[in-house]
Parts: C-alpha cells; sequence; structure tokens
C-alpha cells in the first residue's frame, strides 16, 4: 500500500498519476475491508469468552473481557518515593 501511495506522489503524467490513484483506492478499500472482517471477528471471539466465563461462573474474566474493548488500560502516573525519600516524579526514573 505504501508503494502505491509512493506512486502516486512519484508519477510524471497526469495519466500515470490517475492510474496510480485508481490502483490505490483499490488497495485501500481491501485493506480497509480486511481491517472490517478482523475487527468483527475479534469481537466476536471477545464475546464469546464473555460468554463462556458467565457460563462458568467466571466473573473477573468476564469483567476483564467487557473492559477490554474500551482500551482504558493505563496505569495511572503516581509520583513514588525512592530510598532516599525523595519524590521521583520522572516515569523512566520510575522504572529503574
Amino acid at each position: 500500500m505504501r508503494n502505491k501511495k509512493a506512486a502516486i506522489n512519484t508519477s510524471r503524467t497526469r495519466a500515470e498519476k490517475a492510474k496510480a490513484k485508481a490502483e490505490y483506492t483499490e488497495v485501500n478499500k481491501q485493506v480497509k475491508r480486511s481491517i472490517r472482517t478482523d475487527k468483527r471477528k475479534y469481537v466476536k471471539d471477545l464475546a464469546m469468552t464473555a460468554k463462556k466465563a458467565a457460563r462458568d461462573g467466571n466473573i473477573r474474566q468476564r469483567y476483564d473481557v467487557t473492559k477490554k474493548p474500551s482500551g482504558n488500560r493505563r496505569k495511572p502516573e503516581r509520583p513514588m518515593n525512592s530510598k532516599e525519600v525523595e519524590v521521583i516524579t520522572n516515569i523512566e526514573e520510575q522504572r529503574n
């Protein structure tokens, strides 16, 4: 797809540009279509997992599966104390 995009930008004549643009739009449609089908399959798999967890009575797994599509899984950044009782606010220093 990137090659098709580059071909549009590097084409010298209008005919070449039109041909490259048509090829790019066709490839772009195929990519978007495959993304949609992959997303539907992913959501369907999550729903099946949640259904199985509900059937088995596994509330923790069901909760995790229902929270997964939202994408809000980052932990909040909090200041830490070092061994010398200094507050560390830099993320890289906290990880070390």
